[in-house]
């Protein structure tokens, strides 16, 4: 039975696997609740770092969290930093969801456009989420993108109930079928656990985002991989030489002090990036399957991984023991710049 499951997961992640490195490029949507935690800086330059290996292509960026209304700009700013500035940047233009806290005082960074040269400085200088979405997955071939979800449900939700557009005559459901290859979420953290406890964690959760969770985790028509990883990999120190105007390390150094008056040196957990590195690395030697099942959403009670019943296209990715200080060096070493 053990080795059953394991030739399942292998084989029903390879497929995916074997098409991230090969040409073209794999190409990505970055969907993010920028500002809410550092690690989605992290993230977001990590996957810079592999679009700069010519690994990945960044279709866009989207910024699903609309409480604090200056994520885009940070997003910008961070693209800016990488040379690619010219990345179509969507926001969520509703206020109902998100972190309504600004814990990296991402409205003060928003508005030092000297400092880093973007030009977004408030969600309404972005593109609408759904928008932007839509017009890239419509232009992609069939198949082709990778989106990635390193925040709240909300952006994706929009896209899988959207209508047909000037972008392209088919409605959410049908367009994600075509033209995306997977979902890639960092979410349900916890929810493969010994007691078979539903669990209630940040970007599934909470921040009036379960309902739209509930509904993804039900209704979403292609392959979704959950990722819990990362909670005891600690990045942010790698970024203390570089220079003052890396908005990666002002970011991280600004959220580590306004939050926990704490120091690069200190670090933060890297949940966000190693979600990108599955995304694009694959396992590797840092993660792995749990057994084959499917994800349970409620709306009330949170996450559940439930082994009993198996769901062709859902996958719950976790982080192999022993695997902390490697992977943090491993991360470390490539969202510096």
């Amino acid at each position: 039975m053990i080795l059953h499951l394991y030739l399942f997961t292998i084989a029903a992640f390879f497929p995916l696997k074997d098409s991230l490195l090969s040409p073209p490029r794999l190409q990505v949507i970055f969907d993010t609740d920028m500002g809410s935690d550092c690690d989605d800086v992290g993230a977001l330059a990590l996957l810079h770092h592999y679009a700069d290996q010519d690994k990945v292509e960044i279709l866009g960026c989207v910024y699903s969290s609309g409480r604090i209304p200056y994520g885009a700009a940070v997003v910008q700013a961070i693209n800016e930093y990488y040379d690619r500035g010219d990345i179509p940047v969507g926001a969520n233009q509703d206020p109902e969801v998100g972190d309504p806290v600004d814990k990296m005082h991402a409205e003060k960074l928003a508005k030092d456009r000297a400092a880093f040269g973007h030009r977004i400085v408030h969600n309404k200088d972005a593109e609408d989420q759904t928008s932007l979405n839509r017009k890239l997955i419509a232009q992609a071939a069939d198949s082709s993108v990778l989106y990635i979800t390193v925040g709240h449900t909300k952006g994706l939700y929009d896209l899988l109930v959207s209508q047909p557009d000037e972008f392209s005559p088919l409605d959410g459901k049908a367009l994600i079928q075509q033209k995306l290859k997977a979902w890639v979420a960092l979410g349900a953290l916890g929810a493969y656990n010994e007691k078979g406890h539903f669990v209630r964690d940040w970007n599934f959760y909470f921040n009036n985002t379960s309902t739209y969770t509930a509904y993804l985790v039900e209704h979403f028509p292609a392959a979704a991989y959950f990722v819990d990883a990362g909670s005891k990999v600690m990045t942010g120190k790698s970024l203390i030489p570089t220079p003052p105007g890396n908005i990666v390390r002002t970011a991280y150094r600004d959220w580590l002090w306004n939050v926990e008056e704490k120091t690069l040196e200190d670090q933060r957990p890297s949940w966000d990036l190693a979600t990108v590195f599955f995304a694009v690395e694959g396992l590797g030697s840092f993660l792995e399957f749990a057994p084959a099942g499917h994800l349970e959403f409620d709306v009330e009670k949170g996450s559940k991984w439930n082994t009993e019943l198996e769901k062709k296209n859902h996958y719950y990715v976790r982080q192999r023991e022993g695997k902390n200080e490697l992977f943090s060096e491993y991360l470390n070493e490539r969202i510096v710049k």
